[in-house]
């Protein structure tokens, strides 16, 4: 089973001769979309349609998970709070908040599904420590235990509307400042202070966990490289330790941060071999098909060029990725609608909503 573990992006809000050339390349498993990809509900249909005419195997992504991080807003796409919003209903009711946050997970995986839209990276895992400006309210709760029991009931909501979840930032980046689209960030706390916290949903999680993205996040009590760069941190601890055996997706390796191991700088192509060799099934890159795609295509022919010898493909990676598509067809939008499933998670939706005003 040939490993393609490049997930892409696209410029426009349709495909290019150049965006039908790199998405039928064999290293390209995925695309993710984003806002500049919106003109309207029925243009996402017929793009999503065009990719998967090309590789209908593709996977293909998105940010959404409301709040302030959510590409689509028109075109009756439900407003999503932040889930925070969640995190302080469970303050006052833990039942409810479970509740809405199956019904946040349905609506959101629904609508998206509707449109031709596999995976969300979603939920946050991180914990709300009150000291990351980039995290935030898109945090759950300060608590893992109630970080985890909220991301549980999402995740399910999310797999009712047949849409798998990817947690993040693995082991935790809530508690750092630095905002590591720009900056690599530090956390300078003990491997059992980690554990006990922040990757603490991890574990619990267990099965409920479709994947994971690591954090951008170098913690040097524990390794030297950043978390979706070290073995230790992807093998040791998140596979061998938690017993984690789904899809581990880097984060944006895009972003010049991101690329910065042990003093250098690296280039896409490296970088995406050092996630794949760490432990990463997938290698995500963002916004590098502007300005004509020079770093996406040198992205592609490096990594191209390093099979086999800088990086192993590896069939249980491939394997992953699969498992992240969608197990049954979703209904499109009208049908979506006058459905009482959609309608009673919606009422949820908006009633959580509500109370944030």
């Amino acid at each position: 089973m040939p490993h393609a573990p490049l997930i892409i992006d696209i410029a426009g809000a349709a495909l290019t001769a150049e965006d039908r050339r790199r998405i039928a390349h064999p290293l390209t498993g995925g695309v993710i979309l984003f806002t500049r990809n919106w003109q309207s509900r029925q243009q996402i249909a017929a793009l999503t349609a065009a990719i998967r005419a090309i590789r209908p195997d593709a996977l293909i992504a998105i940010d959404h998970e409301g709040g302030r991080v959510q590409r689509f807003r028109e075109g009756g796409f439900t407003p999503l709070p932040p889930m925070r919003a969640l995190g302080r209903l469970w303050e006052e009711d833990a039942l409810q908040a479970l509740a809405a946050a199956t019904a946040c997970g349905y609506v959101l995986a629904a609508e998206l599904r509707a449109c031709g839209i596999d995976l969300s990276f979603t939920p946050v895992l991180d914990l709300d420590w009150g000291r990351s400006a980039v995290i935030g309210d898109r945090a759950l709760h300060p608590q893992p235990q109630a970080a985890a029991q909220l991301a549980k009931s999402l995740l399910h909501g999310l797999l009712l509307a047949g849409m798998k979840g990817c947690g993040k930032h693995f082991p935790g980046h809530g508690y750092t400042q630095a905002d590591s689209h720009t900056h690599l960030p530090q956390d300078g706390r003990p491997l059992a202070e980690l554990l006990q916290a922040d990757a603490a949903p991890y574990g619990w999680l267990g099965l409920a966990l479709p994947a994971v993205m690591p954090a951008h996040v170098i913690y040097p009590q524990v390794d030297e490289r950043p978390a979706g760069f070290s073995p230790y941190w992807l093998q040791d601890v998140l596979r061998g330790l938690l017993g984690f055996d789904g899809a581990i997706v880097s984060d944006d390796l895009g972003m010049a941060a991101a690329r910065q191991m042990q003093g250098r700088q690296l280039t896409h192509a490296e970088a995406a071999c050092a996630a794949l060799n760490a432990g990463c099934d997938l290698a995500l890159l963002c916004n590098q098909c502007l300005d004509g795609g020079a770093a996406l295509d040198a992205a592609l022919e490096g990594l191209q060029a390093a099979r086999g010898v800088h990086w192993q493909p590896r069939a249980a990676s491939e394997a992953r990725r699969r498992a992240l598509l969608p197990a049954f067809d979703a209904p499109d939008w009208a049908a979506l609608m006058a459905q009482p499933a959609y309608q009673q998670a919606l009422s949820l939706v908006e009633k959580l909503a509500a109370r944030r005003g």
